[in-house]
């Protein structure tokens, strides 16, 4: 089993009078990826699949990512995306890219993809969490371009239907309540804007962001993590991770692209990252 390991050290030298003093050294954690042998795709009939790997919980969490579903709405599709070689970590089947060197300097920083229907969570470049959404209809687009993370609540209400209960959300975009949360993926962009994801991946967000620091009741302090959400989606064409058949390739996200679509923003990430960790300081 071929293994990337990625090893970041950072080496921290304090300066001072004091003679014969060592340089003080940190060592950030190392991530150790499993890529599968090989990576080829076919479309299977769900119900024959399911019979023999239903209960096989780490098939089951990539056969779902693949499709873009949760379970409930996995069962009834017809036919599914299954990869011939499910021995590699989740982020081998999901188009982002493992490391974006670019965004070195940016403590955390999440990624919606509109055109792939993923989302990739990112620490000083690292990819550390990624995993399928559900992201808005044709008549209910999610915006693009850069966002903050702001308020939170483990359960909510929906703005558009007050029978709608979501678990895990965590807005976005205030003035539009646009969010991420836990609700129903079936399979292509079917929110009135939101950002859906599997309740698993929703607590792990909601838990990792940041939410901002208001000044008063009309003024932010502090904005929180960064969220870019970026690109189209054809909805008049067939899914587009049905292409994997063809070409195994064919949705991956290079980091030259990440790096395209971050550069406009990137200076303002960083100021508002410096902002965030000085009013943590002067606490």
């Amino acid at each position: 089993m071929k293994k990337l390991i990625i090893l970041f050290t950072i080496m921290a030298v304090s300066f001072s009078c004091k003679q014969n003093e060592s340089p003080e050294t940190t060592t950030k954690k190392v991530r150790v990826r499993k890529e599968p042998k090989t990576t080829s795709y076919t479309l299977e009939n769900t119900k024959q699949w399911l019979e023999t790997n239903a209960t096989d919980n780490a098939k089951m969490r990539i056969a779902l990512a693949l499709n873009r579903t949760d379970k409930e709405n996995f069962t009834q599709m017809d036919s599914v995306i299954i990869p011939a070689d499910f021995s590699g970590d989740l982020e081998f089947y999901l188009p982002f890219p493992t490391h974006i060197a670019s965004i070195e300097a940016v403590d955390k920083l999440i990624y919606f993809s509109y055109p792939t229907q993923t989302f990739a969570a990112y620490e000083y470049g690292e990819l550390i969490y990624t995993g399928p959404t559900s992201m808005g209809r044709k008549k209910d687009m999610t915006p693009t371009g850069l966002f903050y993370t702001n308020w939170k609540a483990e359960e909510t209400t929906s703005t558009f239907d007050d029978e709608w209960d979501l678990k895990w959300n965590f807005n976005v975009e205030n003035k539009l309540g646009v969010g991420w949360h836990q609700y129903s993926l079936p399979g292509y962009p079917a929110s009135h804007s939101c950002l859906r994801l599997q309740e698993t991946d929703a607590r792990y967000l909601y838990d990792w962001a940041d939410q901002w620091v208001l000044a008063d009741e009309e003024n932010v302090k502090v904005k929180g993590t960064p969220v870019i959400v970026f690109g189209s989606y054809d909805f008049d064409a067939p899914k587009p991770w049905l292409q994997l058949v063809a070409n195994s390739k064919a949705l991956n996200i290079s980091e030259n692209e990440i790096e395209g679509i971050t550069k406009p923003f990137l200076s303002e990430i960083l100021s508002e990252q410096k902002n965030r960790l000085s009013t943590k300081t002067s606490k």
